[in-house]
């Protein structure tokens, strides 16, 4: 990664330019062609320095006031096949697969789920119940009281 690649991402971390052509308008910025500025941001990509590029929505400003991480206590050997079908609900903003710590903590797949109403939120975890069937042995949902962070690393521009 050189200065440039570091000045891409200092420049974009916060947000693309709001502007009809945001990636053009990020090249000028710095100093660079926006051709050159996609060659790099895919470079990035591919070497896994970026993960990705996407919008962070705010769900409350869009009218979801009942997100929640649903956590599901689900057999070990069907957790990729069930975690790709639960990621994939149009609903469910994220999933993955995280460690027990037993006694004290049960669940190994996460899901966060978005809904406008309480109900929506109600039938949203149904839904994930009954996909996950026989292999779901325990579940709850810690539903969000308030964004507590939207942002990944941050570095400073040298």
């Amino acid at each position: 990664m050189d200065n440039i690649d570091r000045a891409i991402i200092a420049s974009s971390q916060a947000g693309l330019p709001l502007t009809p052509e945001p990636y053009q308008t990020l090249a000028l910025q710095i100093g660079i062609s926006a051709d050159d500025l996609m060659l790099r941001l895919s470079r990035m990509q591919e070497s896994g320095i970026i993960r990705r590029i996407g919008a962070v929505p705010n769900h409350y400003k869009l009218g979801y006031q009942h997100n929640g991480m649903s956590v599901w206590d689900i057999d070990d050997d069907t957790i990729d096949q069930l975690g790709k079908l639960i990621g994939a609900l149009d609903f469910v903003s994220h999933c993955y697969h995280r460690p027990r710590h037993l006694p004290d903590w049960r669940y190994n797949l996460f899901a966060m789920i978005h809904a406008k109403t309480a109900d929506s939120a109600t039938q949203q975890v149904q839904q994930i119940a009954r996909l996950l069937g026989e292999h779901c042995h325990a579940h709850e949902v810690l539903y969000s009281t308030r964004i507590l962070k939207k942002t990944g690393l941050r570095i400073k521009r040298k």
